[in-house]
């Protein structure tokens, strides 16, 4: 378990990220998942670090209460010693005897303790040595971590940035008063169009009013000629005619007709 999570632990940590995005068909989901991914293995690495380590101390503990065990016994045995130095020093050779055995037995034991210990000692420098990696291999997923995090921040920030650009571009586009296919080029076109009616309207209002006023015209000297007309008939003053009068407009009588008057 402990080689499986720490090969996953190297492989991650060497995993090249810019390849891995070239790779993605969307980098952002690649990275959002990238960095799950990365938070669920550091969870599981923090949790078989801290296993190894908790294996690693207990073999220490162990280590060290073997030692202990050992300079407790080697104590015990030079104690026993001496007191059987004593009593044979006194000729009490029975007592001598019982303490240079209890001194074999204390030396037995520390002995023991002391193969326990070195026995020991190949483990706690395997653990050792794992447990380095495994913290190494732990920071150099943090880091990866903290590199997938500001990349994803990056694209997410280089994303809304495009986005942003493209409403505007739209908005900018949609507005183009030079464009002729845009809304506002055909709503020109549609006043240009209503105002050059209402100047035909105009102009064709104006040249009726004339017409008119032409009309008026020649109805007054018509008028004239047939009171004038009238005025002869009744015996009139050929004064209240006026001299030096022209035709009256419209008239169809011919010099030739005076001339047989």
């Amino acid at each position: 378990m402990k080689q499986s999570i720490f090969g996953r632990m190297a492989q991650l940590a060497k995993a090249n990220i810019n390849s891995l995005l070239d790779q993605a068909e969307d980098p952002q989901k690649m990275l959002d998942q990238m960095v799950r991914d990365y938070t669920n293995n550091i969870a599981e690495a923090e949790s078989a670090v801290a296993q190894t380590i908790g294996n690693l101390r207990m073999l220490q503990d162990d280590y060290n209460e073997d030692v202990k065990n050992a300079q407790d016994w080697g104590r015990k045995a030079l104690a026993a010693s001496r007191k059987a130095d004593e009593y044979r020093s006194k000729g009490d050779v029975a007592d001598a005897e019982k303490f240079d055995n209890l001194a074999k037995v204390a030396l037995q034991r520390q002995m023991s303790a002391e193969n326990d210990a070195k026995a020991a000692e190949p483990s706690i420098a395997s653990q050792t040595e794992v447990v380095d990696k495994l913290k190494h291999g732990l920071d150099q997923m943090k880091g990866k971590l903290n590199e997938l995090t500001s990349k994803r921040n990056q694209l997410v920030a280089r994303s809304k940035t495009a986005a942003a650009q493209s409403q505007v571009h739209d908005a900018l586009k949609s507005i183009d008063f030079m464009d002729p296919t845009s809304e506002v080029g055909r709503f020109e076109e549609k006043i240009r169009r209503e105002e050059a009616k209402v100047r035909g309207q105009q102009e064709l209002a104006a040249s009726s009013l004339d017409a008119q006023f032409n009309s008026l015209e020649d109805l007054g000297e018509q008028t004239e000629i047939e009171a004038r007309l009238a005025a002869l008939k009744s015996g009139g003053s050929p004064a209240a005619i006026g001299a030096g009068e022209g035709r009256a407009a419209g008239s169809t009588v011919d010099e030739a007709d005076f001339d047989k008057l």
